[in-house]
């Protein structure tokens, strides 16, 4: 840990443990159970944990959007389709490279990007 650094994140999840299965199966995260109602993740480039609460987080409404590099972004968008996750912006480009945005399984925005 680091003085005045992000150390960790906590998103909400309606369904914690298909979002857990969702980002281990897709992304490779790990995951520590605390519960039926906290579980914490790693492997993911940052550290944080989802708690159990009918929420997500949306940019939309001001949530944090979560962002994903990948290295081939066709694949992980059909890998992202093929366990559940909801595609709300198909893939585009912008200043910088190319992205797609999606749901996971409890509803929390996420974006993938090249």
């Amino acid at each position: 840990m680091q003085h005045n650094h992000l150390d960790y994140v906590e998103f909400p999840a309606a369904h914690i443990d298909k979002t857990q299965r969702f980002f281990e199966l897709v992304f490779g995260w790990n995951f520590t159970s605390y519960g039926p109602e906290y579980v914490a993740f790693d492997n993911a480039g940052l550290t944080g944990g989802f708690y159990a609460k009918d929420l997500c987080s949306e940019s939309e409404r001001g949530g944090a959007l979560l962002v994903i590099y990948s290295q081939n972004l066709e694949d992980t968008y059909e890998i992202v389709k093929q366990h559940g996750g909801q595609i709300v912006k198909e893939i585009f480009s912008f200043p910088g490279g190319r992205r797609f945005q999606f749901k996971e399984p409890s509803g929390n925005e996420t974006r993938c990007m090249v």
